[in-house]
């Protein structure tokens, strides 16, 4: 069969360039397959196979893969499905495409061949990584997201949370700030703890990652080269994600990075430049204005003649080069993917870097007629971070005077009072190397058919040093000496794990066993020094630490081993595909809580309903429709170690001393005493998180319509907290406890849709969204709060900001409620007790920094060679507190000769002297809607500038991060939390917040 195909060029472009990263080889018998003969006096000759690969439409599909079956020969068409191979008599040709049926072929006749494809139903049903082991998306019972790696946001991504933003429903993912890679909350279904352990928990390739501190300053997760991962995947039910146990009570992501597939060997080379700069700047006062409200309020106007946009001045443009190289390819025994990059990012303030090396081997080997298979991942990088003093220089750039030069004869101003920020960027260095290793090798034998025993080892090894240092500056009193901090981290988790799978099929029965064993062990080292008082000689503390002279240098260090033993096992059952259980339990122990409770069991229990298999639907509209309830239980062990076992120290405090010889005079002749640091608690028992999911998928007009609707319920109980024994003989007074009867509750409703149009026509579009309300509230609480977010600065270090609150959300802001300015120019409170007295006990909850409300939505469209994608997401129903507003956007601010906003002048009467309480005056709205980026890209036809026989494909993009939000908040950005907290984690406090940046990157992607 030939058909016309040259008024067809343009067509199935996006088709091409998903296959460079997903096409795949089917497997089928090679019997009654059609023949291609060419010989020459009967002889079989290698010769040249030519044809065109088209759908049933007759429409060419660019990038299918055409291959020689059992060698690593093979081709992928070009833009026009057209194909040149070498082969010879007696070899199968496979011919595969992503949604089609892979079509063989045996040659033994004519040389010119067209194939066409048949689409293939059940190609199209996602197959998905989920814990130990994969299911297809039809067989899923409990609720999982999945996110492919051309539904990632684009543009500058450092961390695999960036690339979810929006993405996926339930999930909340804030930047803490601007800075490049900083630290994030990644909140699935809603905050289950009260502690600061409410990160999920990360797998990579099937090796568990620890969420422990590494020494790092900012996301410990940048070491991940985003541009490696294939996929992620979100557990976020009990059902999906209890076969974890011990740590899914946050939901579970699972990270599955690219690998090779059968065919030629492909290479891919990408190349990209950012320009970023500040997306909004607070509009302070500028000189002549600051000149003009000074003298208006009486103040005392220090006027030193010049006009310094301080925010112009410790910002800059940020410039980030991005290259990654990687080669992919293999044999139907051997399968392999390599990579490496290098990133060079520049945050918008001055000395703010984040420089990453990478390097990827991915190896997928077969043997034993394909019984046995190892699988081996290694992946090795080097983060360099290097910071300023972020705090320093974000206040600097909002209060500085205006009418002050940043500048004097080319070199920065030197202050009568204080010190100039840009001295401050010449003598502050925050520098930190981190070197991590991840490798795991995974060998599994089937031993009889359907029967597989499989063995995962692996370590994760990460090395940290970091120096905080100041230069000595003898101009300064303050910063004379000059001093320096160095930490040394080393993370070390090994990891192994024994599972046996058997599955099988009888007759309209699907079976799937799993049983396996898991033993992780957790080792930290941290090692810090101090030192002061070194020589002002030109050369950085650093690199001189024997010369500090300083009396106080200090030392520290300690070092914990965490041991986690679990046995799990999971039984999927279907019948006529139609109808699914699944039934999980997981026993896990830890070293972390006390012999009397140190293990837990986690069990879990789903059914699912393909109702679209059902007679009765078999003619509607209806794709895809299936029913889903889950219920089970997580647990939560993210506590500090060695918390349930006695402990002692020495001390010489409160006369902590004995008398030893009867000899004493003086008190310094005393030895140390010995003291409780900690009693034993062997009743100290794990987090548990129950959770029910009712779900439903649906799908209408052969899949174009799509989309899932979930309702959840989850309700953790054994809170876990820091808090005081309230016993009188106790000498420690705090402990990790359980709180009896205590519960957080969330409950919420996700719906997702997306719609994708006919993708064989010369324009398509795809549009689609995802939301979420989630209403959260803690029950029983026997604390009248328990603090979070503190207040800091001169006169409110410590006043609680938020905190939790029995009856009110997580996040929850327990504040003084502010009415305005009195007649005699101070703050006026409402006295909600009247009592006739304003103290602690006139606070009220007025509101919280969790959204209840987390939306997104999406718009694609395809026409010919040209691409343009379009992401947003919003959230609403929270709060924000401006603690940098509080902190210097006051009348005591401006009248002092300090900038500020016209916020400090709203009530004209207001006494400079009147203090910057903790109230709603600084409580404001959170809610925004975001563009979070905008891609533009065009695929360049090889053949069209003669390169056609060296490329496969060119694409050129430009792509916008951060191009607008819509919000109310006076801040720099409504997405932040840089509060101040304890062991406890802090939300929505704006604390002189590293500011955001607007990006544009022009990117290159050619594929070999």
């Amino acid at each position: 069969m030939y058909f016309k195909i040259t008024h067809l060029r343009s067509k199935r472009v996006l088709f091409g360039l998903s296959v460079l990263l997903f096409s795949q080889t089917g497997q089928a018998a090679a019997s009654n397959l059609p023949v291609i003969t060419p010989t020459i006096n009967g002889k079989s000759i290698q010769q040249t196979i030519n044809g065109v690969v088209t759908d049933d439409q007759g429409v060419p599909l660019p990038g299918a893969t055409v291959m020689v079956k059992g060698s690593s020969k093979g081709v992928t068409t070009n833009f026009d499905g057209q194909y040149s191979i070498e082969a010879q008599e007696g070899d199968i040709l496979q011919v595969s495409f992503v949604g089609f049926k892979t079509y063989e072929v045996k040659i033994t006749g004519q040389a010119n061949f067209d194939v066409e494809l048949e689409t293939d139903s059940a190609s199209l049903d996602e197959v998905l990584v989920v814990g130990y082991g994969t299911q297809k998306k039809s067989d899923l019972t409990g609720s999982v997201s999945a996110v492919s790696e051309e539904e990632f946001n684009k543009g500058i991504n450092t961390n695999p949370g960036n690339l979810l933003q929006g993405k996926v429903s339930g999930l909340n993912v804030t930047n803490a700030s601007g800075e490049p890679g900083s630290g994030q909350d990644i909140i699935i279904r809603g905050v289950g703890t009260l502690r600061s352990g409410t990160s999920p928990l990360y797998v990579i390739d099937g090796f568990v990652l620890d969420n422990s501190d590494n020494g790092v300053p900012t996301n410990p997760l940048n070491f991940i080269n985003t541009e490696d991962i294939q996929s992620i995947n979100v557990l976020k039910d009990a059902s999906a994600a209890a076969i974890y146990g011990s740590r899914a009570a946050n939901g579970v992501v699972v990270i599955t990075t690219k690998k090779g597939k059968a065919g030629r060997t492909q290479m891919n080379f990408s190349a990209s430049t950012a320009i970023s700069s500040i997306a909004n700047k607070i509009d302070v006062f500028s000189a002549d204005e600051f000149r003009d409200v000074v003298q208006r309020i009486g103040g005392s106007l220090s006027d030193n003649g010049a006009d310094t946009d301080w925010q112009d001045e410790l910002t800059r443009t940020g410039i980030t080069n991005d290259v990654n190289f990687s080669m992919s390819g293999g044999t139907s025994n051997t399968s392999y993917f390599a990579s490496v990059g290098a990133r060079d990012q520049e945050g918008i303030l001055n000395n703010s870097d984040l420089t990453r090396y990478s390097g990827r081997i991915n190896v997928s080997q077969k043997g034993l007629n394909d019984r046995l298979k190892v699988d081996l991942n290694l992946t090795a990088t080097r983060t360099e971070n290097e910071r300023p003093n972020i705090g320093t220089m974000v206040s600097n750039m909002l209060q500085l005077n205006p009418t002050t030069p940043a500048y004097t004869n080319g070199e920065p101003t030197v202050f009568g009072t204080g010190i100039n920020p840009l001295i401050i960027e010449d003598i502050f260095g925050d520098f930190s190397n981190n070197n991590r290793m991840i490798a795991n090798i995974a060998p599994s034998l089937e031993f009889i058919d359907g029967l597989t025993y499989k063995l995962n080892l692996g370590v994760d090894y990460s090395k940290t040093d970091r120096d905080q240092q100041y230069i000595p500056y003898t101009a300064d009193p303050d910063y004379a000496e000059g001093s320096i901090s160095s930490t040394f981290t080393t993370n070390r988790n090994t990891l192994v794990e024994n599972t046996l799978t058997y599955e099988t099929e009888i007759g309209d029965h699907g079976l799937n066993l799993l049983a396996g064993h898991s033993y992780q062990e957790f080792y930290i080292h941290a090692k810090e020094y101090s030192f002061t008082n070194f020589p002002d000689n030109g050369i950085e503390p650093r690199y001189q630490l024997g010369e500090a002279r300083g009396e106080d240098n200090t030392q520290f260090s300690n070092a914990t081993i965490n041991e986690l033993q679990s046995f799990f096992g999971r039984i999927n059952y279907d019948f006529k595909d139609k109808y699914l259980v699944t039934a999980t339990v997981r026993s896990d122990g830890s070293t972390k809580f006390g012999e009397n409770n140190r293990y837990a069991v986690f069990p879990s229990f789903a059914l699912g309903w393909n109702i679209h298999k059902e007679n009765f639907l078999e003619d509607s509209a209806f794709s895809n429709l299936k029913f889903r309830a889950s219920w089970g239980k997580s647990g939560n062990q993210e506590i500090p170690s060695k918390q349930t076992r006695l402990s002692y120290g020495e001390s010489f405090a409160d006369n902590d001393i004995y008398p030893m010889s009867g000899n004493e005079i003086n008190r310094e002749d005393y030895p140390y005493g010995l003291v409780f640091a900690r009693t034993a608690n062997p009743d100290l028992q794990w987090e548990e998180t129950a959770q029910t999911n009712i779900g439903l998928d649906f799908g209408f007009f052969n899949q174009k319509l799509t989309g899932t609707l979930d309702y959840f319920l989850k309700e953790t109980t054994d809170v876990l907290l820091y808090f005081s024994t309230q016993d009188p003989i106790d000498e420690v007074g705090y402990t990790w406890q359980n709180i009896p009867n205590m519960k957080i509750r969330n409950s919420g409703l996700e719906v997702s849709l997306d719609y994708q149009s006919d993708r064989t026509r010369d324009f398509s579009y795809n549009i689609g969204g995802n939301f979420s309300y989630i209403k959260n509230e803690i029950t029983d609480s026997p604390f009248t709060i328990v603090t979070t977010g503190t207040a800091q600065g001169s006169g409110q270090t410590g006043a609680t900001i938020n905190g939790y609150m029995n009856n009110q959300p997580i996040g929850n802001f327990f504040v003084r409620q502010f009415e305005g300015i009195g007649a005699d120019g101070f703050s006026q409170f409402t006295d909600i007790n009247g009592d006739g007295q304003i103290d602690d006990s006139d606070r009220v909850s007025s509101g919280s920094a969790v959204p209840d409300i987390i939306y997104a939505f999406y718009t694609k469209f395809n026409y010919k060679n040209f691409y343009l994608g379009l992401n947003f997401n919003g959230v609403s129903g929270n709060k924000i507190y401006n603690h940098t507003r509080m902190s210097l956007f006051n009348m005591t601010q401006i009248s002092n000769s300090l900038n500020t906003t016209d916020q400090a002048v709203e009530f004209p009467n207001e006494d400079p002297s009147n203090s910057n309480t903790v109230s709603t005056r600084y409580l404001e709205d959170g809610s925004f809607l975001r563009l979070n980026n905008a891609t533009l890209a065009y695929d360049l036809q090889p053949e069209a500038i003669g390169l056609g026989d060296w490329i496969n494909s060119l694409r050129f993009s430009v792509t916008g991060q951060n191009l607008f939000v819509i919000s109310d908040y006076s801040g720099f950005d409504p997405e932040l939390n840089t509060g101040s907290s304890s062991d406890s984690r802090s939300y929505g406090i704006d604390y002189y917040t590293y500011p955001k940046a607007r990006t544009f990157v022009f990117g290159l992607n050619v594929s070999f």
